[in-house]
C-alpha cells in the first residue's frame, strides 16, 4: 500500500498515520524527519539542506525530492509507505510522480482528512502543555483537574505560541493556498479518499480502512 496523507494542520494526521502504518506493516516517511537525519549523518543532500535549515530558509524542493527517492530505495519500502508531510505543493507532486514513475512505483490512495476551520481553530487554540514535564492538556477535550497546573507534576500550563489563534489561522491560510490544491491535482488521477476528520479517534480509523479498501485492488 503506497499512500500519502493530506489534511489541515490539527485534523489529527499524525495520530492517524501511525495506526494505518500498523495496520498495513508499512514505514512513515515524514521529509521533517528525513531532513534531521540527513543533517546528522552528514550525507551531501544533509549538508545542503542544513545550510538552508540554519540560516532560517525552506529546504529546496530538489534537496527534498532527492531525500525522499533515497528514502524510497529502502528494502522496507518495497511492500508500500506512508509519506506524511510531504508534499506540500503541486509542484512537489509534479516531482514526486516522475519520481515514482521512474522506480515503477504507483500510489494507491491519497487520503484527505477533512475538519472545518473552526473546528481546527478549537483543537489546536485549546491545548496546554506543562512548563516542567510537557504533558498535553486541552481545556475542552482533557482538561486538568487543577486548573491552569498540570495533575503529574504541578507544574504551571502554557499555550504555544503556534497554538495562538492567530497563528493557527495562519497555519490555515498557508494549507489552503499550498496545500489545499493537491486534492483537485490528485483527484484527477482518482487517488482521492476524502475521509470525514470528526468523531472518535477509531471511528476515523475505520473510516480510514474503509476507504481504503477500495484501493488495494
Amino acid at each position: 500500500m503506497r499512500l500519502i496523507f493530506l489534511g489541515p494542520p490539527g485534523c489529527g494526521k499524525g495520530t492517524q498515520a501511525q495506526r494505518i502504518i500498523e495496520s498495513y506493516r508499512i514505514p512513515q516517511i515524514s521529509t521533517g524527519d528525513l531532513l534531521r537525519q540527513a543533517a546528522r549523518d552528514k550525507t551531501a543532500l544533509g549538508k545542503e539542506a542544513k545550510k538552508h535549515m540554519d540560516r532560517g530558509e525552506l529546504v529546496p524542493d530538489q534537496v527534498v525530492i532527492g531525500m525522499v527517492k533515497e528514502r524510497l530505495q529502502a528494502n522496507d519500502c518495497k511492500g508500500g509507505f506512508l509519506l506524511d508531510g510531504f508534499p506540500r505543493t503541486v509542484a512537489q507532486a509534479e516531482a514526486l510522480d516522475q519520481t515514482l514513475q521512474g522506480m515503477k512505483f504507483k500510489l494507491n490512495a491519497v487520503v484527505s482528512i477533512e475538519v472545518p476551520d473552526p473546528e481546527v481553530v478549537k483543537r489546536l487554540a485549546g491545548r496546554r502543555t506543562c512548563t516542567k514535564c510537557g504533558t498535553m492538556y486541552h481545556v475542552i477535550f482533557n482538561p486538568s483537574r487543577n486548573q491552569g497546573a498540570c495533575d503529574k507534576c504541578g507544574g504551571e500550563l502554557f499555550q504555544r505560541d503556534d497554538d495562538q489563534e492567530d497563528t493557527i489561522q495562519a497555519r490555515l491560510e498557508v494549507y489552503h493556498r499550498q496545500t489545499a490544491p493537491l486534492i483537485e491535482y490528485y483527484g484527477r488521477q482518482k487517488l482521492v479518499r476524502p475521509v470525514s476528520g470528526m468523531g472518535s479517534i477509531d471511528e476515523i480509523t475505520g473510516r480510514i480502512k474503509q476507504a481504503l479498501g477500495a484501493s488495494t485492488g
